[in-house]
């Protein structure tokens, strides 16, 4: 009995003192894209990039059922620039769905990849987790990748950047690279 409970305080003093490490450490690569979603809204199938795959009962698949959007599936292809200009040369794209969560409160749960197609960047990097989207900065976690960023770990930093009713809204991704594989 005294083995263990002398093992388990030992244990716990080390993991805390790994978090901490952790927590101190500067990440190995620091990454900005601008991910521009405009979403079908039944005028504008030629340029919208998601629409909803899914809805409750009381919803329907071309306008987000209600105040909250609760049970709504997206599913989206979306431009990824370097900058927040919808128009400019697109590095790759976001492809992945979302899905509006809770009754109450405007949030989504997120599971995407940004997959590159430039010069500068091969490969993808994958995301996922819950989207508190009435927050100003919500992270969600980098849970791995390919290529340029073979099995990443980190921290992404998502801003709503612009929003135009339920047409367009833009997100800045801030990306923190804590394990690199290069």
């Amino acid at each position: 009995m005294i083995i263990t409970i002398t093992t388990t305080a030992s244990h716990n003093h080390h993991s805390k003192k790994n978090i901490r490490a952790v927590a101190r450490r500067k990440p190995c690569k620091t990454l900005v894209f601008y991910f521009h979603d405009i979403i079908y809204n039944g005028k504008n199938s030629h340029n919208a990039t998601s629409a909803i795959v899914g809805a409750p009962a009381w919803g329907n698949r071309i306008n987000l059922a209600s105040q909250s959007h609760f049970g709504d599936v997206v599913v989206f292809d979306d431009p990824i620039t370097l900058n927040n200009n919808l128009h400019s040369t697109p590095v790759g794209r976001a492809q992945g769905f979302y899905l509006y969560d809770k009754k109450e409160i405007f949030t989504a749960w997120l599971g995407f990849s940004f997959v590159f197609n430039s010069t500068k960047h091969k490969g993808s990097i994958n995301f996922a987790g819950a989207d508190p989207l009435m927050n100003k900065t919500r992270d969600i976690s980098v849970i791995g990748g390919t290529g340029d960023f073979f099995m990443s770990r980190g921290i992404a930093t998502l801003m709503t950047d612009a929003f135009e009713g339920e047409v367009y809204f833009r997100l800045r991704v801030d990306i923190k690279l804590y394990e690199c594989w290069y």
